[in-house]
């Protein structure tokens, strides 16, 4: 009798073997992903003394650290309960892990939906959050950073519609030259066009170039200097021009997580199966 009681322990000591370290390779990968991204998100946070001074995120939904706590933490929970699911054969974390990917692909699915039924809208969405970044420029380094970024790696532009959108920021202002701003009536240096092997960047190619008639020291006119074109032009023709590879990239993450959560619902299965042969 203790022999075979000892023949049947050993039967079912491995439940799913190949598809058990499937799910937990990957999911280690995605719980140290998530860990990394939340750390450098927190790391921008102390960087910026936000916890000790909450009144200055008037605009959290906006602050690129936020952003990155956000998708770390989500990435991390998933990564976790997929990782320890499959690993200790818990299937409360494994169900959890089939929920989570579920609602996130719904999510991503109703956002898909939403942005070509209520474009109009979200490009109002999206002019507001630029005219906040603009406004703040100064006075939030990672806005500051991600602005630039996208005016000068991203899409080569200037401001929302154009150059004049920098009136909006009290430093650029035209009116600030009063009141002895040196970038009064200028664009930020994000604004202006690459020169070929230019080794050290001008941070101040930007100054004056919004004043009536300028022109630089070799008579360059402004749109010579700087971008003229609008982030919101620039960034739907952008899409429009990459609108294949992001389709792809959509349905290859949709196609992941389904297949995550047949994984997770497959090994649950047969933890459940393998119960009932104990029992």
């Amino acid at each position: 009798m203790a022999i075979q009681q000892k023949y049947r322990r050993e039967e079912v000591s491995e439940v799913s073997c190949c598809l058990k370290y499937i799910i937990f390779s990957f999911n280690v990968l995605f719980w140290m992903f998530g860990l990394s991204v939340m750390a450098v998100g927190v790391w921008a946070w102390t960087e910026k003394n936000a916890f000790n001074n909450l009144s200055k995120l008037t605009h959290i939904a906006l602050d690129p650290a936020f952003a990155l706590i956000l998708i770390g933490g989500i990435t991390f929970i998933i990564g976790f309960t997929g990782c320890i699911g499959a690993l200790r054969e818990n299937t409360c974390l494994l169900g959890s892990y089939a929920v989570l990917l579920a609602v996130i692909l719904v999510l991503e699915l109703t956002a898909g939906v939403l942005t070509f039924v209520f474009k109009d809208s979200i490009k109002s969405q999206a002019t507001e959050g630029l005219q906040t970044f603009i406004v703040h420029y100064r006075e939030d380094p990672d806005q500051q950073n991600l602005i630039d970024w996208i005016q000068e790696d991203w899409l080569q532009c200037c401001g929302i519609k154009g150059p004049e959108d920098w009136d909006l920021n009290n430093y650029f202002n035209c009116s600030s030259q009063k009141v002895g701003s040196r970038e009064a009536c200028g664009v930020p240096f994000s604004c202006c066009k690459r020169k070929l092997n230019e080794i050290v960047e001008n941070k101040q190619c930007g100054y004056d170039v919004r004043k009536e008639g300028f022109t630089d020291d070799v008579g360059k006119r402004v749109d010579l200097i700087i971008n003229e074109k609008g982030c919101l032009q620039s960034g739907e023709e952008w899409l429009e021009r990459n609108m294949l590879f992001i389709a792809t990239v959509c349905l290859i993450s949709a196609f992941c997580k389904i297949l995550g959560i047949c994984f997770a619902q497959n090994l649950r299965a047969d933890i459940f199966a393998q119960k009932g042969k104990w029992h």
